[in-house]
C-alpha cells in the first residue's frame, strides 16, 4: 500500500517555503523516501497556491513514480496546506534550544531536528549528516523523556543548545543550497488561489452560530431536519453494502493482496470465514463466485445475506473499498524499530483495528493482551497513535516491540486463508 505524500512548510533563510515529503514507502523489496524535487534539487514554493499549481502541471520530478502521485494531483487545493504538525521553523531552532526544556519545546525541537535529518539523508547533504552522525547526544531530544531532569539533565540540555548554536548556520546553509524555487504556471496558480479563498470562506461560514431558542416552541428547522434524514436514508439505500450492513475490506500482507468482507453484529466483528479463519480472495470475480455458491461461512447468519447472494448470482456486485477499510501490514515491524514518531500512525491504527477484530472473531485474547498499555508494545502503539508531549515517550531500542508485533501479524496471516 502506498504511503502518504505530505505537504510541509519549511522556515528557511528566504522565508516560509512549501514542498511535499513522501515518508518511506515500499515497492516490492525496495524502500524509498523522497521530497518534491529533481536530482540534486529540492523544490520548494513560495505559497500553497504555487505548490498546488506546480503539482498539477509538472510531471518531471522525483515523486511522479510514487503510488499516490496521481491522487495528490487531484486533491483540493486546501488539502495541500500543511497542518501545524508539519510546519517547521528551522531558522528558529537555536532560539528554541535556548528555552527551558518544557514538553512543548521538546516536541517542536524534535520535529524540527527530525525533518532536517531526513532531508540531509535523502538529499545527501554532508554538513547535515555530519552534524547528526557526529553528535549522538541530539538523540536525547525525545518528547516526554526525563533526560533533562536534575543537574545532569540541565547540563545535557545546555550542551545540546550550545552544539546547535555553534553548527546550525552550517546546517541552514546546506538546506538553502539544495532548495530551488521552480517556475509556476500563472493561470494554474491563480486557479489554486481562488480555490483556497473559497475554502477559507466556506470554513468561516461553517462556524456555528448560536441563536437564542425558545424551548417552548419547536424550531422552524425541524422540517428541514426531517427532509435531511429522508435524504440520508435515500443515500444509504442506494449504497448496496451500506444497505446490507457489510463492508468490503482489502488487506495487504507479505503474502499478497486479499479482498474479503466484514460486518459487526452489535460490537462483535464477523468476517467472511468460519471458526476464526478469514477467507481472502485475490480478485473480485473469485469473491463473487464464492458468495454465489457457498453457504459454509459465518456471514450467512446475517438477515441481509440473501441479498448479497442474489446480487452475486446475477454478477451485480461491485467492491468499492473505503480508505478506512484498507489495511496494510507489510513492513510495520521494521518501522517500529525506528520509534513511535517515525511510524505512519494512521497505518498502524488501522492495522491494530484489523488484528483486534480478527482476534475477536477467532475468540482469542493474545492481541488484546499484547496491546495492553501496560506492555512495551501497547505503550508504543498507544503513544504512536495518540502522541502527547506531556506523556513519557517510549525509549528504544524497540527490538522487543517489533518482535511481538511480528508474531501478532504472523498469527493473523495463519488465519487468513486464500480461497480464490
Amino acid at each position: 500500500m502506498a504511503g502518504d505524500i505530505v505537504p510541509i512548510e519549511l522556515g528557511l533563510t528566504e522565508g516560509n517555503l512549501f514542498t511535499l515529503w513522501a515518508p518511506r514507502w515500499r515497492e516490492g523489496d525496495d524502500e524509498w523516501e523522497a521530497f518534491l524535487g529533481l536530482e540534486d534539487d529540492l523544490y520548494a514554493l513560495n505559497s500553497v497556491a504555487d505548490l498546488v499549481a506546480f503539482v498539477r502541471t509538472d510531471d518531471d520530478n522525483d515523486l511522479v513514480d510514487h503510488p499516490a502521485w496521481e491522487t495528490i494531483k487531484q486533491v483540493q487545493a486546501a488539502e495541500l496546506s500543511p497542518d501545524d504538525k508539519h510546519s517547521y521553523d528551522l531558522i528558529g531552532v537555536p532560539e528554541l534550544a535556548a528555552e527551558d526544556p518544557r514538553p512543548e519545546v521538546l516536541a517542536e525541537l524534535e520535529d524540527a531536528l527530525e525533518i532536517v535529518r531526513i532531508i540531509g539523508e535523502v538529499c545527501e547533504l554532508t554538513p547535515v549528516t555530519k552534524f547528526f552522525n557526529g553528535n549522538p547526544i541530539l538523540g536525547a531530544v525525545t518528547v516526554g523523556t526525563n533526560n533533562f531532569n536534575g543537574r545532569e539533565g540541565v547540563d545535557l540540555w545546555v550542551r545540546i543548545g550550545r552544539l546547535i548554536a555553534k553548527h546550525w548556520d552550517d546546517v541552514i546553509d546546506a538546506l538553502d543550497d539544495v532548495i530551488t524555487v521552480p517556475k509556476v504556471d500563472a493561470d494554474a496558480a491563480a486557479t489554486a488561489e481562488d480555490e483556497l479563498a473559497a475554502a477559507a470562506s466556506a470554513e468561516d461560514e461553517d462556524e456555528p452560530e448560536f441563536d437564542a431558542v425558545d424551548p417552548l416552541h419547536e424550531s422552524d428547522d425541524d422540517t428541514d431536519d426531517d427532509d435531511q434524514d429522508d435524504d440520508d436514508d435515500e443515500i444509504d439505500e442506494d449504497d448496496f453494502w451500506a444497505g446490507v450492513g457489510i463492508d468490503p475490506i482489502r488487506i495487504y500482507t507479505d503474502g499478497g493482496e486479499f479482498l474479503t468482507l466484514r460486518c459487526y453484529l452489535g460490537d462483535d466483528p464477523v468476517f467472511l470465514g468460519r471458526k476464526g479463519t478469514i477467507y481472502g480472495f485475490g480478485s473480485e470475480r473469485a469473491l463473487t463466485r464464492f458468495l454465489a455458491d457457498n453457504d459454509d461461512h459465518d456471514l450467512v447468519k446475517l438477515s441481509t445475506f440473501d441479498e448479497v447472494r442474489a446480487a452475486a448470482d446475477t454478477n451485480e456486485l461491485e467492491y468499492d473499498v473505503l480508505a478506512d477499510n484498507v489495511y496494510a501490514l507489510q513492513g510495520l515491524n521494521e518501522d517500529i524499530l525506528d520509534g513511535p514518531r517515525r511510524i505512519d500512525s494512521r497505518q498502524l491504527d488501522l492495522a491494530v483495528e484489523l488484528l483486534t477484530d480478527a482476534a475477536d472473531f477467532a475468540g482469542i485474547d493474545s492481541v488484546n493482551e499484547a496491546l495492553a498499555t501496560t506492555t512495551p508494545l501497547g505503550w508504543f502503539v498507544d503513544y504512536a497513535i495518540n502522541p502527547d508531549p506531556k506523556r513519557l515517550a517510549p525509549s528504544g531500542p524497540f527490538d522487543n516491540e517489533a518482535e511481538v508485533w511480528r508474531a501478532l501479524v504472523h498469527d493473523f496471516e495463519d488465519r487468513l486463508v486464500k480461497r480464490g
